[in-house]
C-alpha cells in the first residue's frame, strides 16, 4: 500500500512543483549561511532571522498595503538581527554558537510578544491576494507537460533564488571579492597582512546572510502561507543549516541538498493516505536532516577559521 501510493505521488508534477518551492525557501537562508561561514563566522541564527523576517514582512505589507515594502521590511528586519550577531561575534568575540541560539530564542519571544499587541489579540487573518507574492507563469513554457508546472509555474521568488545561486557561486569562486571572503574564512591573519579588512568583510557577509534569511521569511509568510503564525518557521532555519553543511559550504551543493529536503517537505502531507500517522509523516524532513548530518559530519570540512574569533594585530 505504502509503495503503491509513494510511486503514484512521485510521478505527479504537483509534488515536484511543491518540492522545488520548499527547496527555494530553504535555499535562501542556506546561501546566507554559506557566505557567512565562508567568511569565518558561524551563523545558526537563520531560524530567528527567518521568523523575524516573516513577521516584519506581513506587518509592513498590511500597514502599507504594498507587497514590495513588505519584502523590503522583512529583509531589513533579518539584516538588523544579523547585525546584532555580527557585533556580538566580531567586535566582542563572543561564542558564535551561543549568540546564534540567543538570537533564535529572542526572535521567537519577540514575535510572540508583539503579535497579540499589534493585532489586539486577534492575530492575523489570511492576506488578501494583492499582498501575496504572485506566481509567475512563463508563457508557453508553462504549458509543457510535467516540466511546465514544475519549472515554469513557480512563485516569482523561486526565479530570484535561482539567480542568486548563480551570482553567489560566481562571486565566491570567480571574483577577487570572493577570493577575499574565502581568504578571511581560511586564514584571517594572512588576509589582514595582504591588506584585507577582515572585520569589514565579516560584517558584510553576516549582514548579507540576514538579508537572505529575512527574504526567506517573506517568501514563507507572503508567498507560501499568506499569513503569519507563531513559530511558523518550525525549524526550517536549522534544516537550511544542515543543507549548507550537506552542500559542503558551496551554493550549488546547498541547492542540491535543499532539493532533497524540499522533497521531504512536499512528500510528508501527500503520504497521509498510506495509513501512516500524520504526526509521524511530519517528521520526515527532520529525519532526512539527521540522516544527512550523520552521513556527512566528519567528511565535510568547514573553512579553517570558521567560528574562530579574530583580533587585529596591534599596530
Amino acid at each position: 500500500m505504502f509503495l503503491q501510493v509513494l510511486g503514484h505521488v512521485l510521478i505527479t508534477s504537483d509534488l515536484w512543483q511543491a518540492a522545488l518551492q520548499f527547496a527555494a525557501l530553504l535555499l535562501l537562508p542556506a546561501l546566507g549561511g554559506v557566505i557567512s561561514e565562508r567568511s569565518g563566522v558561524v551563523n545558526i541564527a537563520m531560524e530567528g532571522m527567518m521568523l523575524i523576517g516573516a513577521y516584519a514582512g506581513v506587518m509592513v505589507a498590511v500597514a502599507t498595503h504594498n507587497i514590495l515594502l513588505g519584502v523590503l521590511g522583512a529583509m531589513i528586519a533579518g539584516g538588523l538581527l544579523a547585525l546584532v550577531h555580527a557585533i556580538v561575534s566580531i567586535n566582542f568575540m563572543a561564542n558564535q554558537t551561543v549568540s546564534g541560539i540567543a538570537i533564535n530564542i529572542a526572535a521567537l519571544g519577540l514575535t510572540n510578544f508583539l503579535l497579540p499587541i499589534q493585532t489586539n489579540g486577534q492575530g492575523i487573518t489570511a492576506l488578501d491576494s494583492s499582498l501575496r507574492l504572485p506566481q509567475a507563469a512563463l508563457g508557453p513554457l508553462a504549458h509543457i507537460p510535467f516540466i511546465g508546472p514544475v519549472l515554469f509555474q513557480q512563485n516569482i521568488l523561486f526565479y530570484v533564488v535561482v539567480l542568486i545561486v548563480i551570482l553567489l557561486h560566481f562571486l565566491l569562486f570567480r571574483t577577487n571579492i570572493g577570493l577575499r571572503i574565502r581568504a578571511v574564512g581560511e586564514h584571517p591573519q594572512a588576509a589582514d597582512t595582504a591588506g584585507v579588512n577582515v572585520r569589514l568583510v565579516r560584517y558584510l557577509c553576516v549582514v548579507s546572510s540576514g538579508l537572505l534569511s529575512g527574504l526567506a521569511g517573506a517568501f514563507l509568510s507572503l508567498g507560501i502561507a499568506g499569513i503569519f503564525n507563531q513559530d511558523m518557521t518550525a525549524g526550517q532555519g536549522y534544516i537550511a543549516l544542515a543543507a549548507m553543511i550537506f552542500g559542503k559550504y558551496t551554493p550549488f551543493g546547498a541547492a542540491g541538498a535543499c532539493i532533497v529536503f524540499g522533497l521531504g517537505e512536499a512528500l510528508s502531507p501527500r503520504l497521509q493516505d498510506t495509513g501512516i500517522s500524520a504526526n509521524l509523516l511530519s517528521t520526515l524532513p527532520y529525519l532526512l536532516t539527521l540522516v544527512a548530518l550523520v552521513g556527512l559530519v566528519g567528511r565535510t570540512m568547514a573553512p579553517a577559521a570558521d567560528g574562530v574569533p579574530y583580533e587585529p594585530a596591534a599596530e
